[in-house]
């Protein structure tokens, strides 16, 4: 086990579930402690078990990140309790698959406020933290709707697409506190959420759930869908002494299935 973490701190929004699990978990498995938020404390609670299981400390907290109100309260208690936050890994995810015409205003706004005003908000109150404590590292979690056209996800297409956007424009601003920025696009990865987008597609094809997982496979060239794991392995990159000279950048791990050229 590698201990480059050790003594550092990281809050790891939507971090009870899925990706976040996954994140929070090698996080602390590298020493870190953390810190996690979400909104069901069942989830919270267990998550937060098996970070102690690896003999680091973690730290649970309720919030729906939507309210301003909540991303207040819960820096400041993850401030409180640890002293400092080195690392915050902005994933809190809302989504929802419908065609274009189903999406209404409130449904656009919800989203942006999850996801994209959310990570603005909190890198906004960290900022400060790390700027304290001589530096930190910041990654967003942003899907892969940002780089391509996905007709049932056009709520999350504009806000990764901000998120990717965001991510450069505050790498620019954090660089002079020593605080690097970077976000991590996945692809279609192995959780109940994209579980629900499939069942969406499917309905809309009029096939059944196995045929569009199989379709959706058959377009990674590595041959399977993603891991919340795979996505963990990013971000501990961007979060280690390997990545110090790292910053204002958006990477896919999607299996190569994105057919872009970002530059």
């Amino acid at each position: 086990m590698s201990h480059e973490l050790d003594g550092k701190v990281a809050l790891v929004t939507g971090g009870s579930r899925g990706i976040g699990r996954a994140i929070a978990l090698a996080l602390a498995e590298r020493g870190a402690d953390v810190v996690i938020c979400g909104r069901t404390e069942s989830d919270l609670d267990r998550t937060a078990a098996e970070i102690r299981d690896q003999g680091r400390r973690a730290v649970a907290l309720r919030a729906d990140v939507s309210r301003i109100e909540d991303i207040e309260h819960m820096v400041r208690l993850a401030a409180e309790a640890t002293g400092r936050i080195d690392i915050l890994v902005n994933n809190a995810v809302t989504s929802t698959s419908a065609p274009f015409d189903e999406l209404t205003d409130d449904l656009f706004r919800y989203h942006i406020d999850v996801k994209l005003m959310a990570y603005i908000r909190i890198a906004r109150l960290v900022l400060p933290l790390m700027r304290a404590a001589g530096g930190g590292r910041i990654v967003n979690i942003g899907g892969m709707t940002a780089r391509i056209v996905a007709p049932l996800r056009t709520t999350n297409g504009v806000v990764n697409a901000g998120v990717a956007n965001f991510t450069k424009h505050f790498a620019h601003h954090a660089a002079k506190h020593a605080v690097t920025v970077n976000c991590v696009h996945p692809g279609y990865t192995v959780t109940e959420r994209v579980q629900q987008i499939f069942e969406r597609e499917a309905k809309e094809l009029g096939t059944d759930v196995d045929a569009v997982v199989t379709r959706r496979t058959a377009e990674i060239p590595l041959g399977r869908l993603i891991r919340p794991e795979d996505i963990a392995g990013a971000v501990l990159f961007f979060c280690s002494p390997l990545a110090s000279m790292v910053t204002g950048q958006c990477i896919a791990v999607d299996g190569g299935s994105g057919q872009a050229i970002a530059y």
